[in-house]
C-alpha cells in the first residue's frame, strides 16, 4: 500500500462511517473522533489491503482498547483515486466495505528535525477545546513520525510540521476540509486553517496552546494529544 494520507469511508452492517487512514512503511493508523485503529499492509499490489489489529473506542475523549475483538483483514483493489476494500468482523456487524481515496499532501510543510529526546513517533488521539469565550471543542487523531503530522477526523485532514526536544515542541498545520462539514464544525467549515503551536511532551502525550487564522479571525485553542500507538 502507498504510503500516505486517505479518506475512509466505511459501509457495514452497524451503519456508515468516514475517516482518515494514514499509510507508512507497511503499517496503516487511523480513524476519527469516535474511533482508532492500527494495523499493517497485507496481499500485494495487484490485491492490496490492511490487517486491523488494534481497535480503539473513544468514551468521553479517552480511547480505550476494545476488548475480544479478533485481527481482520480488508481486501480489495487499487484504483486511481485509492483504494476499495471488503472483509468481514463482527464489530462492525458482519460484511464491511471501505472506500480509501488518496488526498493532496502539496500543502504539507517540510518535516523538521528533532533531538534525540524528541517527542516519541506514534499515533496520538486529539482533542482540543476552544478558549475566550468561543463554545466548542474537536477530537481527532494525529499520527507524528519524524518531525511531520499527519491526521484528521470525519470531516477534517491535518497536514503539518513540529520540531521537539527538551520536553518542548512547536509546530505549524493545516487544517484542510475533506468532506464538507454541512455546519457542524461552524469554525473551520469550508476553510483552509493555518495553525501555529507549541507546549510540552512527555513519554504519554502532549498539551500545547494554538492559534488558528481562519480568514480573518483569529482563534485560539487548547489540545490535549494521548499517545495510542507507538511507531
Amino acid at each position: 500500500m502507498r504510503n500516505g494520507l486517505y479518506k475512509v469511508e466505511v459501509t457495514s452492517g452497524r451503519g456508515f462511517g468516514r475517516g482518515v487512514v494514514v499509510a507508512r512503511d507497511g503499517r496503516v493508523f487511523g480513524g476519527n473522533g469516535g474511533y482508532a485503529f492500527a494495523g499493517g499492509a497485507v496481499g500485494s499490489s495487484e490485491e492490496p489491503g490492511f490487517e486491523i489489529a488494534t481497535v480503539r473506542r473513544n468514551i468521553g475523549g479517552d480511547y480505550r482498547p476494545i476488548d475480544g475483538v479478533a485481527p481482520f483483514v480488508l481486501q480489495g483493489q487499487r484504483d486511481a483515486t485509492g483504494y476499495r476494500l471488503a472483509g468481514n468482523t463482527p464489530l462492525l456487524g458482519g460484511e464491511v466495505t471501505a472506500v480509501m481515496s488518496a488526498l493532496s499532501e502539496d500543502a504539507a510543510p517540510p518535516a523538521r528535525p528533532s533531538g534525540p529526546d524528541g517527542i516519541v513517533n506514534g499515533l496520538y488521539s486529539l482533542t482540543i477545546r476552544m478558549l475566550d469565550g468561543i463554545d466548542g471543542g474537536n477530537t481527532g487523531l494525529m499520527l507524528l513520525h519524524d518531525g511531520s503530522i499527519r491526521g484528521g477526523d470525519a470531516y477534517f485532514a491535518y497536514l503539518g510540521a513540529y520540531e521537539s526536544a527538551g520536553g518542548r515542541w512547536k509546530g505549524e498545520l493545516i487544517n484542510h476540509e475533506h468532506t464538507p462539514s454541512q455546519g457542524e464544525r461552524p469554525v473551520f467549515g469550508g476553510k483552509e486553517v493555518g495553525i501555529g503551536f507549541s507546549g510540552t511532551y512527555d513519554v504519554h502525550g502532549a498539551i500545547g496552546e494554538a492559534t488558528a487564522l481562519a480568514g480573518k479571525r483569529s482563534i485560539r485553542f487548547h489540545a490535549v494529544l494521548r499517545k495510542l500507538v507507538t511507531i
